[in-house]
């Protein structure tokens, strides 16, 4: 096929369009500004734009498909010639769809938690040698790309992200997967920019329960009180609750408890036990016993910035995690300061998305980080305006959280703080979808390593 991308430099755009020339397809695509890791892995595999822009004349009748991005818009030049052509125009979870229509679906959908059970999945699967196609959320160990596809695969492992599929097509993305068997681990309202209301988000889960395979199996966490309410309106499903894999917690390290033994992992925290036993369920559906089971799950070390250890020593331990959602930052919060109880835990939050800088949402972070000993909370107020939000005032930040947090506007003024006043023996938990407006977050983990190496 001749597949063009409009928006080729997207997470999950650039991916796919990686993944489809590994399959032999001819793949070409546009966009307006394309930034690392995106650029030099569209380059490592000659597919990176010659210029920024977007080119009519790109669009022709001898292409198969467009994929059309959400970062383009609907007056996108690329998007209104193929239309007037009558091309066919995919979003990427529609194209995914097409390609896997006819094997075993697995989607992990909620409003957390759907990276981390994605690449568990994975990693079990890979080890167990059982070949399948994939979409995950980020860079996971042991593979190259983010999506994955073959023609000799029967399954396919998606993770199912509620934000819409393109500009041209506002349903959720995980509406298009129509899976066999699905977990969903929680409904937390988010994305407030496109579902106005919590009613109006948690209507995006029914539906996508609806869209469940005749005969297909829903794995819902039973502690949710929300998914409780909805997961068994659906009669043409089997619909079953789930809870936090059984564990315990010695020196630092966790162990699932099984019938046989106790199972050292390398991850750690109760949401990742919650985690862990959804990923088990749905290997069930795979055909992987729990004896492979838990034969690969010891050797999982996460997903790319979710809980991942920055740098370690006897007195520190500083942890990145892109938590920005409410229900995440105080799951992964709790995560930490159980981990050592008795080490003082500072977390960092930045307030980077739509909905974690809009003054109707942010109340809903309340006692996010009352786990931790000390809170530091950044945004940007340029970040606000360009989102077209009203303006926030740092005081009204730290009510929302209630009163318990530090709130800064000057980043480079943050890291100064943090450097300064770190504690040690201490963790450090960064947590952010962004990057502190340039921060080099990685290098500033290892300056307080330093320090404290040094004091």
């Amino acid at each position: 096929m001749n597949i063009h991308f409009i928006a080729i430099g997207g997470a999950a755009m650039h991916n796919l369009a990686i993944a489809l020339k590994e399959k032999n397809h001819q793949v070409s695509g546009s966009d307006d500004e394309i930034f690392e890791p995106s650029k030099s892995r569209l380059k490592n595999h000659n597919l990176l734009p010659d210029n920024w822009g977007w080119f009519p004349e790109k669009i022709h009748t001898d292409l198969d498909a467009v994929i059309l991005g959400m970062h383009a818009r609907k007056d996108n030049p690329e998007l209104l010639k193929a239309q007037a052509l009558g091309l066919k125009i995919y979003s990427y979870p529609e194209f995914l769809y097409e390609e896997t229509k006819n094997k075993k679906r697995l989607v992990i959908a909620g409003s957390h938690g759907k990276t981390s059970i994605t690449s568990m999945v994975m990693h079990v699967l890979k080890h167990a040698g059982l070949q399948f196609d994939y979409m995950v959320g980020a860079q996971i160990e042991g593979f190259d790309t983010m999506v994955g596809l073959s023609d000799d695969s029967e399954i396919a492992i998606f993770e199912g992200d509620e934000y819409l599929s393109s500009p041209i097509d506002i349903r959720p993305k995980f509406l298009w997967y129509k899976p066999h068997a699905t977990v969903i681990t929680g409904i937390a309202w988010d994305h407030a920019n496109v579902f106005p209301t919590e009613t109006n988000y948690i209507e995006q889960f029914k539906t996508f329960i609806q869209s469940i395979q005749v005969g297909g199996k829903l794995f819902y966490y039973e502690g949710d009180s929300k998914l409780n309410a909805i997961a068994k309106e659906n009669s043409r499903i089997s619909a079953s609750p789930y809870s936090a894999h059984s564990f315990e917690l010695k020196q630092e390290t966790a162990y699932l408890k099984t019938d046989k033994e106790a199972i050292k992992l390398s991850i750690f925290g109760a949401h990742n036990m919650q985690n862990i036993q959804a990923a088990r369920l749905l290997c069930h559906e795979a055909g992987i016993s729990d004896s492979k089971f838990y034969e690969a799950i010891p050797s999982f070390k996460g997903a790319s910035r979710r809980l991942e250890t920055l740098e370690k020593t006897d007195e520190l331990t500083v942890f990145l995690d892109f938590a920005h959602a409410p229900s995440k930052v105080k799951a992964t919060t709790e995560a930490v300061k159980s981990l050592n109880p008795k080490r003082q835990l500072t977390a960092v939050l930045e307030l980077h998305t739509f909905s974690s800088l809009s003054a109707d949402f942010l109340p809903q972070y309340r006692k996010a980080l009352i786990n931790a000993d000390r809170a530091f909370v950044y945004f940007n107020p340029k970040v606000v305006e360009h989102k077209k939000l009203p303006p926030l005032s740092s005081e009204f930040v730290k009510s929302c959280f209630g009163g318990m947090v530090e709130v800064f506007t000057d980043a480079e003024m943050l890291m100064k703080t943090i450097k300064q006043e770190m504690h040690y023996p201490g963790s450090l938990l960064i947590m952010t979808s962004g990057n502190f407006d340039g921060q080099n977050i990685r290098s500033f983990a290892e300056s307080i390593k330093n320090r404290e190496v040094s004091s």
